[in-house]
């Protein structure tokens, strides 16, 4: 892994300043504290790359992150669960529809670059996303046509007719005689 970040890092452009935004790790949310905790060993280096991982146990290890923190690469780890991942996956659908609709690639590189121009057509003009929208009312209607069964998880798709005070008081009434 490290040899391959390492190849990322040397195909990227130096940095030219360092104290350009989004090149500092108080930028990122760090506090002078975490800062000055990494800087033991010497200065941080600018962030130079961004790195969305999982969670895997192997992309904690002290070894590894200290390696990237002073590579110049910033970790932002995925949360465990939530909601923005769908989000992102709609995206992510809508990009490859996007780039690859009725095309056949024949090299990863053609894909990385159609993907690259999707990704770039997109950031110029981009869609707005709402939570919510046709499917949310959708599933509401579905809710609302089902009829819950006595204050428990279970529901029907028909309503069922209700004993009328008088069919309650024959019932209770014959109970009474048996």
């Amino acid at each position: 892994m490290q040899a391959e970040l390492a190849a990322i890092l040397a195909a990227l452009p130096s940095v030219v300043d360092p104290l350009a935004p989004g090149r500092g790790w108080q930028d990122w949310g760090w506090s002078e504290a975490e800062v000055a905790a990494w800087e033991g060993s010497g200065p941080l280096p600018p962030v130079r790359l961004i790195l969305v991982w999982d969670n895997l146990r192997g992309h904690h290890t002290p070894a590894l992150v200290d390696w990237c923190v002073h590579q110049g690469i910033l970790l932002l780890y995925t949360p465990l669960a939530g909601s923005w991942l769908n989000m992102a996956e709609s995206v992510q659908r809508i990009v490859v529809r996007r780039a690859l609709s009725g095309q056949h690639p024949e090299s990863a590189e053609t894909v990385m670059a159609w993907l690259g121009a999707a990704v770039a057509g997109w950031n110029r003009e981009p869609t707005p996303f709402e939570w919510g929208g046709k499917r949310a009312a959708r599933r509401q209607r579905a809710r609302e046509r089902r009829h819950r069964l006595g204050g428990s998880g279970a529901y029907t798709r028909r309503r069922l007719p209700r004993r009328t005070n008088l069919e309650n008081w024959l019932v209770n009434i014959n109970s009474h005689d048996n």
